[in-house]
């Protein structure tokens, strides 16, 4: 059964991470956040601080985007510096080659050194479609070792894909109901947006959040 639209705006993350975006755009972005309900906007760590009048709604930011092919002290400066700007919550990217190596103990050690940065909630981007089920599991239980408070699919900017429902499902498996669970990346439409909620996604990362909330079925 679909949750209702309010609810589903109050899991979304409105976001706009393009890479030639503007602060006139990031602008209209909280504008439009302000009226769906979503629970926050995301953007770039440059847009920071953002003076628009947010109302309740969240401000969130990224670290390590999108390789995460970063030190884990680069990343912990970001964060330290997103957070003194007005995050309230931190998108960070694992690295993924130390992961698939067989070292999720170096991972467990980056995220930790994002997280003592972080002033605010932390979510882990384990980007799941470039990654085998162990290393989803992995991924998960790293993150929550760490002391992180969500687990996040996808930055939407890998070649092997965003979200999937099998992806969600597992991770909501692995970490339960101890960390949230963040579906980002290919989110697109009102009956894919429900997929995931349903499979255990507690937020969802979209850039399409008016075509999601506005394509209620009738």
């Amino acid at each position: 059964m679909d949750i209702p639209r309010d609810a589903l705006a109050r899991m979304i993350d409105h976001t706009l991470l393009k890479t030639d975006a503007t602060p006139a755009q990031v602008s209209a972005l909280v504008v439009e956040a302000r009226e769906l309900g979503t629970f926050s906007v995301c953007v770039s760590p440059s847009m920071l601080p953002l003076t628009d009048d947010l109302g309740p709604v969240k401000v969130a930011t990224v670290c390590g985007f999108p390789s995460g092919n970063h030190t884990p002290a680069a990343k912990a400066a970001e964060a330290a510096e997103s957070s003194r700007l007005g995050a309230d919550e931190i998108d960070m990217v694992i690295n993924i080659g130390l992961l698939k190596a067989g070292s999720p103990g170096k991972v467990v050690e980056e995220i930790a050194a994002v997280r003592q940065a972080t002033t605010g909630l932390l979510k882990v981007i384990i980007e799941s479609a470039a990654l085998t089920d162990d290393e989803i599991v992995a991924a998960c239980r790293a993150a929550e070792d760490a002391g992180a408070d969500f687990v996040k699919t996808s930055t939407g900017f890998h070649p092997d894909g965003g979200a999937t429902v099998h992806a969600v499902e597992l991770m909501a498996a692995t970490v339960g109901d101890r960390l949230g669970i963040k579906a980002s990346g290919g989110i697109r439409d009102w009956a894919t947006a429900q997929a995931m909620v349903a499979a255990g996604a507690t937020r969802l990362g979209v850039s399409a959040s008016r075509a999601i909330l506005e394509g209620v079925p009738a």
